[in-house]
């Protein structure tokens, strides 16, 4: 018995994960009775929580041979900023960075001309994607900073990479245009793309000094609202027409006196985009583009209907035809899991991270449509200390800062050891999975 437990010792050191220890046990031959209940005791502690440990210093270290490379990347994106869709070089350099450093590309992908996915087979285990974004905005530029934070997945990819003895499972490294529209990852999603992976993660940049383990984002469904009505002389014969506009006007008056019984999440925004030609014409059409946001996709029905009886309202009222064509493909509220946003909160304090609370919803995010489909999670790192809005000049130079490449590296550090977590560590992979699954009965 000595002799066995001797020899199970010293073959677990050499083998670089639980999949590889049972190898090495299997292969042990021994012949009495004792020894193999022995080897069963064994085998049945390894299943259950012996796990391949890979060091702080090893991962920064792996990150540290690519983050040159990194920040280069994310100046050079911040320099040659591409609007959504539009994205062909800032996708072409990033998806050469990967076919580089050893990952199988596919490019284009998915149907997006400017979509890539770099993969990584690196034996039986979990399947996991790091997303990356590259999109910039109009007039402004990376101002959201998808520079910074497309580079960080990029980087932490590359770490992967160089881990890939330390564990055993399927990478992805997906690229996603056009998050500042009609995000790619909806459509990627649909195609099933994240069906069946134990995670999908992302990090986004932020302002403040915090970075925060998960941002909460809301539903939306975006309408184009058209109103017809009959043109008539506004003074000679206004009895002729019927005013499209007045139409419209209802249609917000009506969505207006519903507000008080609007719960907290509940928002709805809207701009009239062609209310007529001139004012001695009554209007015989009225476009409206309107969005609302709820904080499942259960109670977006629920408002859609509301939107719907207000418009059919409004038209009858006013004698008129309304139709409401989507606007943009809907964007899902997250589905949450709390053992993730934990784990990652701690992650963020390790690597020397200020974090803070989950904020309430603000906003929407394709991040939130993968969410429906696996456990996901999108961080926010803080690339200043400065209160900075997105969106602006500001933030966009903040981005290309030391301190921000500094967040850069810590962010991707958390990534690297969150999904080598998610590949070796069986039960903690499992708990995700229970908890994003019972968080996704609770939204439907």
């Amino acid at each position: 018995l000595a002799a066995v437990a001797k020899w199970t010792c010293q073959h677990v050191r050499l083998a670089r994960c639980p999949q590889e220890w049972m190898t090495c046990l299997d292969q042990c031959r021994v012949s009495t009775p004792a020894s193999l209940y022995l080897l069963r005791v064994l085998l049945l502690i390894i299943k259950r929580g012996i796990v391949m440990q890979v060091e702080k210093n090893q991962i920064l270290q792996a990150l540290e041979k690519h983050f040159q490379e990194a920040i280069a990347l994310s100046l050079d994106l911040s320099d040659h900023p591409e609007l959504p869709y539009e994205e062909y070089e800032s996708s072409k350099k990033i998806a050469g960075i990967l076919e580089e450093a050893g990952f199988q590309v596919t490019y284009p992908y998915a149907g997006y001309d400017t979509a890539f996915c770099g993969y990584l087979d690196n034996g039986d285990g979990p399947s996991a994607a790091l997303l990356v974004e590259y999109d910039a905005l109009p007039g402004i530029g990376h101002g959201c900073g998808h520079n910074l934070h497309g580079a960080l997945s990029v980087l932490a990819g590359l770490g992967l990479m160089e881990l890939k003895d330390s564990f055993k499972g399927k990478l992805y490294v997906i690229g996603t245009p056009a998050e500042e529209e009609n995000g790619a990852k909806i459509g990627m999603a649909q195609q099933g793309i994240f069906d069946g992976m134990a995670l999908a993660a992302m990090m986004h940049s932020t302002a403040g000094g915090l970075s925060i383990p998960d941002m909460d984002v809301l539903s939306l469904r975006c309408y184009v609202v058209d109103f017809h009505g009959k043109a008539a002389h506004a003074v000679g014969a206004p009895w002729e027409g019927k005013s499209a506009l007045a139409a419209g006007r209802k249609f917000l008056d009506l969505i207006d006196a519903r507000r008080e019984c609007f719960t907290p999440d509940v928002h709805v925004n809207s701009v009239i985009l062609d209310g007529g030609k001139a004012p001695n014409i009554i209007p015989d059409f009225c476009r409206i583009r309107m969005e609302f946001r709820t904080d499942s996709m259960k109670k977006l029905e629920v408002m859609d209907e509301a939107i719907r009886k207000c418009a059919d309202a409004a038209a009858i009222a006013l004698d008129c035809t309304v139709t409401l064509t989507p606007g943009l493909s809907d964007f899902f509220d997250m589905v949450r899991t709390a053992p993730l946003e934990n784990t990652v909160a701690q992650l963020l304090e390790k690597y020397g991270e200020k974090v803070g609370t989950i904020d309430l919803p603000s906003g929407s995010s394709d991040v939130g449509n993968v969410s429906y489909h696996c456990p996901s999670i999108q961080p926010l790192i803080a690339v200043t200390e400065e209160n900075l809005a997105l969106h602006t000049t500001d933030f966009r130079n903040a981005c290309r800062t030391d301190k921000a490449h500094q967040a850069m590296l810590s962010g991707a550090a958390v990534l690297t050891e969150l999904f080598l977590k998610i590949y070796n560590e069986p039960d903690f992979c499992k708990k995700i999975a229970n908890s994003w699954e019972t968080s996704l009965k609770q939204k439907k």
